[in-house]
């Protein structure tokens, strides 16, 4: 059987120009500055300083990578911003799936209200000062708790966990549980969770990128700088102008400029590679959590 082409009207066949053309520009808006970043932490600084690095690296080099990972507070902001990350999501998750599955629930009392009240909450909130005061009176001042606690809950994670409970999961299949006399949270333990694995991950991934890129909790907490997050310890580095290549005696001022010239670079990859690696796997599954959340429940 022959291919069978769809011919396209001339005013299709520019609209399709049109479209591809702005997609392409708009791409290339979008990676310019990527690919800047990249190529400048290569670049050497003497270049990079004199101005000749437009989109390529210049007399290529990894001196600002070796000063950067020679850095102990690199590692240490790792070290805290993993830990962080894997007890923030842990919390985040029990927290939400515990928020989210009565809310889905059609025999719950007050459903309505409750509902209404936790959504005022994202447009409306007691502000900075008084939240730094209950973490104050809390005792949570310069602890690991002050850090992952402030946001356990995402009213917008919420939302979208709610409607997945209640459009994808069927409620008569709820209700044959409770016949066989499952209670509600061996009911959600055997047979939600296992149904839900899709929003999980998808939650999952938005709270830990938010956790990996998170500073103002730390910076407004955290004064002990060993328990600054990867985020923090990169800002000072940059703040202070201070690296470990900057006890070596043997490099005159100038060099000392240069180098923390290309060290501007090099933090931004250190910092974001690992998210830089993990996304393009994990793209679908953000574009499926939005969809997700358009369907009400």
């Amino acid at each position: 059987m022959k291919n069978q082409r769809i011919h396209l009207s001339r005013g299709d066949l520019l609209f399709q120009i049109l479209v591809y053309t702005v997609l392409g520009l708009l791409s290339l808006i979008v990676l310019y500055p990527l690919i800047y970043v990249v190529s400048a932490s290569f670049t050497s600084p003497a270049a990079l300083v004199a101005g000749k690095m437009y989109l390529w690296p210049v007399n290529p080099t990894v001196s600002s990578y070796k000063a950067v990972l020679r850095e102990s507070r690199l590692w240490i902001g790792y070290k805290n911003t993993i830990f962080y990350t894997l007890l923030g999501v842990s919390i985040n998750i029990v927290m939400t799936v515990l928020g989210a599955y009565p809310l889905s629930r059609k025999d719950l009392v007050g459903r309505k209200v409750i509902m209404t009240l936790i959504t005022f909450t994202m447009f409306f909130s007691g502000g900075m000062i008084p939240l730094y005061l209950i973490i104050r009176n809390l005792g949570m001042i310069d602890t690991v708790w002050a850090v992952v606690l402030p946001g356990a809950i995402s009213v917008h994670n919420l939302i979208i966990a709610k409607s997945f409970f209640s459009s994808s999961i069927p409620f008569e299949l709820q209700e044959s549980a409770f016949v066989d006399g499952c209670s509600n949270i061996r009911t959600l333990l055997t047979i939600i969770i296992p149904l839900s694995a899709p929003i999980l991950a998808v939650l999952t991934m938005y709270y830990g990128v938010a956790h990996w890129n998170a500073y103002f909790n730390a910076m407004m907490y955290l004064s002990d700088s060993k328990k600054f997050p990867l985020q923090i310890a990169l800002r000072e580095i940059l703040m202070t102008n201070s690296i470990a290549d900057a006890t070596d005696t043997t490099m005159n001022s100038v060099d000392q400029i240069l180098l923390y010239e290309g060290l501007k670079y090099a933090v931004v990859i250190v910092a974001s590679l690992p998210v830089m690696c993990l996304y393009p796997f994990l793209q679908r599954y953000f574009v499926k959590g939005t969809m997700i959340g358009a369907v009400k429940g």
